[in-house]
């Protein structure tokens, strides 16, 4: 007869999940801010609200150290930073033992420098336990714009219900500290976007990346909007040149296994093919 396993419930090992990254920290020496999940305050999480995963950002000077003693606790690497999203800003890594961790160097949104950023936040800063381990967190009233920036890059049913809870059933006193935070942190561009109000910012170098990621978009719009939010030349170079590029480590994340040299070429040609494809698509609904 098979002995029984002994399961651990999914809200226990993520606090857990964070014990351990605190650890990690801790270790590396590197300075951290768990985000969003189990390190929000009770007031922002709504009814069947629960994280997943481990968010953390991570001071820019101590980056290095923290993905160096990460990988030596066992945590293997899925998404670098330029795979993750269209902003480059986190890195996604997993361990068999505690799940994924998305490590931040910096938040989208926040539009001081990584490092200036970081240092702001500190000002803003309390603890929480989770799995018995002491955590840096934001404020409540960060938290609440942490979640307003996150809800800014897709609409989708959750983060509209963060959107009310952190927003439209905040106090009118709440609101007023949001908006000093929106201030204090140079974040009114991702605000608008999540309030709606995206357009009065039509001007702004990030004003098509925001658009696409609140509205949605098709795969030429979205690398273009990253070619013209890059702030060098040099940088937009780059994009241009990568644009094509297939993302491998995306792939094995999909299919559950590493892609071979025939299927990256082909990946290759096809990536072209499907976002010529969509452009058409979205150049019809446009003249419908």
């Amino acid at each position: 007869m098979e002995p029984e396993v002994n399961t651990i419930p999914a809200r226990v090992r993520l606090e857990l999940a964070h014990a351990a990254v605190q650890r990690v920290a801790e270790l590396s020496g590197a300075d951290v801010f768990h985000l969003k999940g189990l390190a929000l305050d009770p007031a922002l999480v709504w009814e069947g609200r629960s994280g997943s995963d481990v968010d953390v950002l991570v001071r820019p000077a101590h980056l290095a150290a923290f993905l160096d003693a990460l990988s030596a606790a066992g945590w293997r690497i899925e998404t670098d930073f330029d795979e993750n999203s269209s902003f480059a800003h986190a890195a996604t890594y997993w361990s068999d033992t505690w799940g994924h961790v998305d490590v931040h160097r910096f938040y989208p949104g926040l539009s001081g420098s990584p490092s200036d950023t970081f240092d702001q936040l500190t000002r803003h800063a309390r603890t929480r336990t989770l799995g018995g381990v002491e955590c840096p967190v934001p404020t409540v009233g960060v938290q609440r714009l942490v979640l307003l920036l996150h809800a800014a890059r897709g609409m989708g049913g959750k983060e509209l219900q963060d959107l009310k809870t952190s927003w439209f059933d905040a106090t009118p006193a709440q609101q007023d500290e949001v908006r000093a935070l929106v201030d204090e942190f140079g974040a009114q561009l991702a605000f608008a976007a999540a309030l709606g109000h995206l357009d009065k910012y039509r001007t702004a170098r990030e004003y098509d990346l925001w658009r696409v990621a609140s509205q949605g978009g098709t795969r030429f719009e979205d690398w273009w909007a990253r070619i013209k939010a890059a702030p060098t030349r040099r940088e937009a170079l780059l994009l241009v040149l990568r644009a094509p590029l297939v993302n491998v480590r995306h792939l094995a994340a999909l299919w559950g296994r590493t892609p071979t040299k025939r299927e990256i070429l082909r990946e290759f040609f096809a990536r072209p093919a499907r976002g010529v494809r969509e452009e058409i698509d979205r150049l019809r609904e446009k003249h419908a």
